[in-house]
């Protein structure tokens, strides 16, 4: 009995120092409300689950600007815009090519230490892009014997051009207002055809 009240007292001190830490980091850091913030970012795409029968997989790149505000200490709203960089390929047939993006996103952000903050955001994607055969994948569905599996992607890539996006991310302070940043999360579902392309972003956005 002894030692289970010990381990709830020493569980209790540790919580309450944790929670003192917290909010005294949370009281040290300046207010960020009424910031602006811009920033530019390198993303590597993840397409996962192209083909309804075949479900490949591909990566593909983007680089993206971003324009933001802290409507308060605690949360932010942000606009991106990017344009493919490289393009995917599947199986040598199939290569998917993202043209542009514009996002919109409201999230909220917390300080977790003096000079690094824990963000989610949630949001909107409109996503311009193209699927088209590689000539092997020509050459195949010009076969009436060998049919390629991806002819019926070959055309507006992705089908919904409108999806639902979400990122989780860090970001660090390494100069007065200025952070690198460190996120990740999903782009785009594509309801037509089931593939999903999920974002892994780093870059540097400062805040003025």
């Amino acid at each position: 009995m002894n030692t289970l009240l010990r381990h709830i007292s020493t569980a209790a001190l540790l919580t309450a120092a944790l929670l003192t830490a917290t909010t005294a980091i949370a009281q040290n850091k300046k207010s960020r409300e009424g910031m602006t913030y811009i920033g530019i970012l390198a993303t590597a795409l993840n397409h996962r689950s192209v083909g309804q029968s075949t479900l490949e997989t591909t990566w593909s790149s983007t680089g993206s600007m971003v324009l933001g505000t802290h409507i308060s200490d605690h949360f932010h709203v942000e606009i991106r815009a990017g344009a493919g960089t490289t393009t995917g390929e599947i199986d040598n047939e199939l290569e998917l090519d993202i043209n542009y993006f514009a996002s919109w996103y409201i999230g909220g952000h917390y300080p977790i230490t003096n000079y690094a903050n824990a963000y989610a955001q949630f949001g909107f994607s409109h996503i311009d892009g193209v699927a088209t055969l590689t000539p092997l994948g020509k050459a195949r569905e010009a076969d009436p014997d060998d049919r390629s599996p991806y002819a019926s992607l070959a055309d507006e890539y992705p089908d919904s051009s409108f999806s639902v996006s979400w990122i989780l991310g860090m970001d660090f302070e390494v100069v007065d207002n200025g952070f690198i940043v460190l996120e990740g999360g999903r782009l785009f579902e594509d309801t037509e055809t089931g593939a999903n392309t999920f974002q892994f972003s780093t870059g540097f956005k400062y805040e003025f």
